[in-house]
């Protein structure tokens, strides 16, 4: 069987980096394991059901990454980017909610 980490054309960079899970009524936080150019794949501290399309804050860059869940397997997803925005000074509406876990978090 292939994992789903092996299937991936692009190389993958080693992250293990803070991260908050947002979507409408959710906040959680997430280590974001490792990134492409194209996506990532998170880890949460326990196995949840994500909503199709969620926006997974950097807590050390300060950017809000929109994106789809490709996969899920217990703790860890795997996320396809469609998007990401600077949290840092004015962001459309519907990187709101990015912005203030953001500001809770310390950014």
């Amino acid at each position: 069987m292939t994992l789903p980490s092996d299937r991936r054309r692009e190389a993958r960079d080693a992250a293990r980096k803070r991260g908050l899970v947002v979507a409408p009524g959710l906040e959680l936080p997430c280590v974001i394991e490792d990134q492409s150019a194209s996506g990532l794949r998170i880890r949460l501290d326990r196995s949840f059901a994500l909503p199709p399309v969620i926006i997974v804050v950097d807590l050390a860059r300060g950017v809000a990454v929109e994106a789809a869940v490709v996969w899920s397997k217990g703790v860890e997803a795997g996320l396809k980017q469609s998007g990401q925005m600077s949290l840092r000074g004015l962001v459309p509406s519907r990187f709101a909610a990015a912005r203030d876990a953001f500001r809770r978090a310390g950014g």
